[in-house]
């Protein structure tokens, strides 16, 4: 797991209906569910945040599959991403998750860690997932951009014909230049990225995508 560049959370609330309300849904964006919860937090756009992978969009939709893609429930966050780019992911519903909103003075973001998740990698350092989160120890994520922190974001993205760029773990951007370079640095093939997310089990993650078109 990476801890994303971020200072130390010191609001973590706990969004405890968020799943069950997607299943009633259907669908629910980032921006809408920012706006139901009547907080003063200006979004302009969002990214992605996977273990280190980073995918800037205009807006984030989570989605619930009733069936998934490997027969079972799941819930899957689809990115409206900048240019031709493709980028969402699949999760396991079948594992206990908790969904948070993070904030720490004008940075926010939208997180989600599964008991498995907590159990395997942080219960040892942490006495709770909220602790956990707090410290900034969580794998998925949409963190949420606006104004100049945003133009940044699409900067970075416009800047390379690559789906995605990645965070080090000193927290400086690494930026590929193309596709291929992207998939050489995260030691993947496409098809084995996105049938696995280059993720082990436990973590969750069924499947992700994040190519470019043409």
């Amino acid at each position: 797991m990476s801890a994303p560049q971020a200072p130390v959370w010191t609001d973590v609330s706990r969004l405890p209906s968020f799943l069950s309300r997607l299943e009633e849904s259907g669908g629910l964006s980032v921006r809408a569910l920012i706006e139901e919860l009547e907080i003063d937090l200006p979004v302009d756009g969002v990214t992605y945040h996977d273990r280190g992978i980073r995918i800037p969009g205009h807006d984030a939709t989570f989605v619930h599959e009733p069936t998934g893609s490997r027969g079972r429930p799941a819930f899957s966050v689809q990115l409206d991403t900048i240019g031709p780019r493709n980028g969402w992911a699949i999760f396991d519903r079948t594992l206990s998750w908790d969904v948070y909103l993070l904030r720490a003075g004008d940075t926010a973001a939208i997180a989600w860690l599964s008991d498995e998740e907590y159990r395997i990698e942080e219960s040892d350092h942490f006495d709770s997932k909220r602790d956990a989160m707090a410290a900034g120890r969580f794998s998925f994520g949409i963190f949420l951009y606006a104004g100049e922190a945003w133009e940044e974001q699409q900067r970075r993205i416009r800047s390379t014909n690559a789906p995605a760029y990645l965070l080090r773990d000193d927290g400086e951007p690494m930026i590929p230049n193309t596709q291929s370079e992207f998939y050489n640095l995260v030691d993947s093939t496409v098809t084995e990225f996105r049938t696995s997310g280059a993720a082990p089990d436990y973590l969750g993650l069924l499947e992700l995508e994040a190519t470019v078109d043409g």
